[in-house]
């Protein structure tokens, strides 16, 4: 029996609830990430005892269910886009913003789908919006692309958000700070492709460098999409 299948204990003697659990799990991992969660620091945020969790939870990666499921509520938009491309694009954007206000999403987008009921809806919208366009392994392929797309790009963004705060040095700084070696380095004439990336490319934010892939991930996918025929 799966977390979403399992009925709630009763609430006493402490008002609790599964709702209230993923509420402080959430608040935890927004703090200090993921190892920053576990029951006994959930329960002791909620004056509770460690062992009542378990009657509403087995484990944590339950725990890391509900969170995600609960983030995924984030992401779902009030209602789909006409367009296939401006609701992919829409759900894309959700996501990377919901991980830019809970940075811990990164560590848990991909893998098996959630089965939570926001996660079957996001995976629902996925679908939804290519609904027609062509046979149904051509969509799951499309989605399952799109998707590969903005979950690598989001965990990259966001690795190099923790790099800045670890280090202490903005992209800049860094770049600054490696500037002497990578000269060095691109003067040897071993890296010609990488020297023109270097000195000839447009360095651009992490936005615009999201937005720019984004559309041409759809791009190829517009290029596949063919209607069935009727």
């Amino acid at each position: 029996m799966t977390v979403w299948d399992r009925p709630e204990p009763p609430t006493r003697p402490v008002p609790l609830d599964r709702e209230r659990i993923v509420a402080a799990a959430i608040a935890l991992a927004d703090e200090g990430g993921l190892e920053a969660v576990s029951l006994r620091k959930v329960a002791a945020r909620l004056d509770s005892g460690p062992m009542r969790l378990y009657r509403y939870i087995s484990t944590k990666e339950e725990l890391f269910d509900l969170m995600v499921d609960e983030v995924q509520a984030e992401i779902r938009a009030a209602e789909q886009p006409g367009d296939w491309r401006e609701a992919l694009r829409a759900l894309a954007q959700g996501t990377r913003q919901a991980a830019l206000r809970h940075e811990w999403l990164a560590d848990l987008l991909g893998g098996r789908p959630t089965l939570g009921p926001n996660g079957l809806a996001v995976t629902e919208a996925k679908l939804a919006a290519l609904d027609g366009l062509a046979d149904i392994d051509t969509v799951m392929r499309a989605v399952e692309t799109v998707s590969a797309y903005f979950i690598g790009a989001i965990r990259r963004e966001i690795a190099n958000l923790r790099a800045e705060r670890a280090t202490g040095l903005s992209k800049h700084d860094w770049q600054r700070a490696s500037g002497p070696h990578v000269t060095r380095m691109l003067a040897t004439g071993r890296f010609p492709a990488l020297s023109k990336a270097v000195y000839d490319g447009t360095d651009v934010d992490a936005e615009t460098s999201f937005a720019t892939g984004l559309d041409w991930v759809l791009d190829a996918v517009a290029a596949k999409l063919t209607r069935p025929p009727t």
